[in-house]
């Protein structure tokens, strides 16, 4: 396939990253034109500053990694990373709402994605599919489809399991086509990202995309 890169957002959200990090994820963007980073709310401000004029979009987190924040916590996180520079919000639903049977997931997201559409930038939920069995997985696609979202991503990277093959398929059977996926969590090597596009993923979260792009360069020769 070509422009693998326009695929991935390269992911630096583990707890201890520092400066020179972010450096690094910067300087591998440029190197190789991802989609995008997705970096910790702390940073948005000085990536979104060093990618300036460039084709990379800044992706940061909105109640990472569980989701069960007040929802005007999410809100004002939103509305401090729009302020920032941040050009897509990977949001966690309320998983422990949902699991409860609660409206209040639908109603959360639908206030995000009217603040972040207003602004021009993209919602997209997570929904932590580990967690989800497959009648839950569709009340979720539906409802972030409802909700306005503009992506559903699989997994945060904290949960037991990350991304599958198999649910990936099964989300864009689920999903209208306007809406995109997002696979992340444990997608370390070109053959998982390759499987993930071919599954249905529009998006690649990884923290290892620049392994995966020298992986595919070298494939192309």
């Amino acid at each position: 396939m070509k422009n693998l890169q326009l695929y991935i957002e390269q992911s630096l959200l583990h707890p201890a990253i520092d400066e020179k990090s972010i450096q690094t994820l910067v300087r591998q963007a440029l190197r190789y034109r991802f989609r995008a980073v997705c970096i910790p709310p702390f940073w948005v401000k000085k990536v979104a500053r060093e990618l300036a004029g460039e084709d990379i979009q800044v992706v940061t987190v909105i109640g990472f990694p569980f989701g069960y924040n007040m929802s005007q916590t999410k809100m004002a996180e939103c509305q401090q990373a729009l302020e920032d520079g941040a050009d897509e919000l990977d949001v966690v639903w309320s998983l422990t709402a949902f699991k409860s049977g609660m409206n209040w997931p639908k109603i959360e997201l639908a206030q995000l994605a009217n603040r972040i559409h207003a602004a021009e930038k993209l919602l997209k939920v997570i929904v932590e599919t580990a967690y989800l069995n497959a009648e839950e997985l569709e009340q979720a696609c539906l409802l972030c489809r409802d909700a306005g979202a503009d992506f559903v991503k699989t997994s945060t990277g904290y949960a037991p399991e990350g991304a599958r093959a198999v649910t990936v398929r099964e989300m864009r059977r689920l999903l209208p086509s306007q809406i995109g996926i997002k696979a992340s969590g444990g997608i370390k090597t070109l053959e998982q990202a390759l499987e993930m596009i071919q599954a249905g993923a529009d998006r690649i979260g990884s923290s290892n995309g620049h392994g995966i792009m020298e992986a595919f360069l070298q494939q192309e020769g």
